[in-house]
């Protein structure tokens, strides 16, 4: 079997090595692939695929490595080894991707991309764009940076009074509204001092910056906000304003276009927007707070015919992908400005935005945000337009206000997983969820105990599915049958065999030991089978028992 890949990716290369490649030709490859997501480079196969060998200048791994070392500054270090291929002797080297920005020792500076057809390539890595790259591996702070041309003159007066109005109306830190207007921008890093002059930072030019000079100053700095139905666009506007400015007006579009309909909730009629006010809130907020804000593109807002989208310029930091989305340490690109908005009411305080853009879908039982879109170029978040399952947000809210409070988010994302795939188990849970095993089994025998979900089954082949309640609201018994199969239709035939063994008389945890589920679900059966009359309750407490009915 072939251990070389046939085709070159983002983190594949091919290098011919039939004439014996140029040593600095080389380098730049491995610098460019280091500055990028790092991979691994085959000296001795052709572009196409084909293996042609190392040329015995090269045979060495440790030269190899020594070259590599000495001619990257800092120092690149790379694992290089001869494997074998078809009778052929090639060098595989491994490189990591690289926390800082590596050159070679002649200065050239590389990045590695992807063309048109898919087809690597290695291009220059220009001055502008290498803030943005320190930023994605979080070892710059862009926001917290003096914009260069910029003065005090810049910022605008009335924004930062709409500041002050939003600190006060959205619960932001209340103490910020003690300070006089320069305490309050050195206290939010708005402004820096420098030779005793202050300056504004990126961060204040962003949220209280007069519009004409972030255009000039900041021209990344912009967003658009469109509404497409089918090929007609019913609105394209694009700006340059302030982002607390540019924040308002999206908000106040998206009420326009974002039509509710009313469930019935006992004698109350409850609003269900098309899209979750609060999703749509923490989506804005992440596309400003922590786009790249080096790049010249747009955050985009675009309302379709297939749903809502949200898409910001650059991608995923570093550490950051589609599976870890929910469970990886809240961190950002730009720092400075993500306080400035948490402390001002704007985000989220946890930095858990996240959390609050995934529970905006799955409380109506619509399908979960999609980030699959995402590249290296840009975050795209997508938010369907779905019917709400009435009966699903029925069974969250009554269980929330029973709590007195939100379920996790774990709990949520389980729930949802159960709603769309009807039964799975434990090992695919934490597949479709993201979700540890040990974690997941945990969440799921706590929705056992509140009523939520029905569990089946024995040990491998026990399996989970949403509760009868849910099925009952939804008029569809057959439903919950089909799913718990013949298990249940068993369960009372295997206690009354139990009791019989036992001369007439079974606890609660004989069940939970015969049926390996929990003792609440327990009770629940043994309490169907009293009411029905077969068996009866008695004494309390530890000591009750239950026995058959003569």
């Amino acid at each position: 079997m072939r251990m070389i890949p046939k085709k070159e990716t983002l983190t594949i290369e091919f290098k011919s090595d039939v004439d014996c490649i140029d040593e600095k030709e080389l380098v730049s490859e491995i610098v460019g692939m280091t500055n990028t997501e790092g991979g691994v480079l085959y000296l001795g196969v052709e572009d196409n695929g084909d293996i042609t060998g190392v040329h015995k200048k090269h045979k060495d791994p440790n030269g190899a490595m020594a070259l590599i070392a000495n001619k990257t500054v800092p120092s690149l270090s790379v694992r290089a080894e001869i494997i074998e291929e078809e009778g052929i002797e090639v060098l595989q080297i491994q490189i990591p991707m690289s926390k800082t920005i590596i050159a070679t020792s002649d200065g050239k500076i590389q990045r590695r991309r992807l063309k048109p057809d898919g087809s690597p390539e290695n291009v220059p890595m220009y001055p502008y764009e290498i803030p943005g790259r320190l930023s994605s591996l979080s070892q710059l702070d862009y926001s917290a940076q003096i914009l260069i041309g910029a003065t005090m003159d810049d910022l605008d007066v009335n924004e930062r009074d709409r500041l002050r109005n939003i600190i006060k109306y959205r619960k932001g830190d209340k103490t910020l509204l003690e300070l006089t207007d320069e305490e309050l921008d050195k206290a939010l890093q708005l402004v820096k001092e420098e030779a005793g002059v202050l300056y504004p930072t990126v961060t204040g030019m962003l949220l209280l910056g007069k519009e004409d000079r972030i255009a000039e100053l900041l021209p990344t700095a912009k967003s658009v906000f469109q509404v497409l139905e089918g090929t007609k666009v019913r609105k394209n506007e694009q700006t340059s304003k302030p982002l607390l400015a540019t924040f308002e007006m999206f908000e106040e579009y998206m009420k326009a276009w974002n039509p509710e309909r009313e469930m019935e909730y006992g004698l109350f009629r409850v609003p269900i927007p098309e899209f979750s006010e609060a999703a749509y809130r923490e989506g804005l907020v992440n596309a400003f707070c922590h786009r790249d804000y080096t790049v010249i593109q747009a955050v985009r807002v675009a309302i379709e015919d297939e749903g809502l989208t949200i898409s910001s310029p650059g991608g995923f930091i570093e550490g950051v992908n589609l599976k870890n989305l929910l469970t990886v340490e809240p961190h950002g690109r730009n720092p400075v400005l993500a306080d400035a908005l948490k402390r001002i009411g704007l985000a989220e305080k946890t930095g858990r935005g996240i959390d609050r853009i995934f529970e905006g879908s799955i409380v109506f039982g619509r399908p979960l945000p999609d980030y699959s879109e995402t590249t290296s170029t840009y975050v795209k978040l997508f938010i369907q337009r779905a019917e709400p399952d009435l009966a699903f947000t029925k069974m969250i809210s009554n269980e929330e206000n029973r709590l007195g409070r939100s379920l996790p988010i774990n709990s949520l994302l389980i729930l949802s997983a159960l709603q769309s795939q009807r039964r799975l188990t434990i090992a695919e849970i934490a597949e479709v969820t993201n979700i540890g095993e040990i974690r997941a089994k945990a969440v799921v025998e706590k929705l056992v105990e509140a009523g939520l979900v029905d569990a089946s089954g024995n040990n491998k082949s026990r399996f989970y599915i949403l509760s009868s309640k849910v099925y009952k609201e939804q008029d569809n018994i057959v439903g919950y049958v089909r799913q718990t199969g013949i298990d249940a239709v068993k369960y009372e035939a295997w206690i009354m065999e139990l009791i019989q063994k036992q001369g007439g008389m079974i606890t609660r945890d004989n069940v939970v030991k015969l049926l390996n589920v929990t003792p609440s679900q327990a009770y629940r059966l043994l309490k169907k089978m009293s009411d029905k009359g077969r068996i009866k309750l008695v004494g309390s407490g530890r000591s009750a028992y239950y026995e058959l009915v003569k």
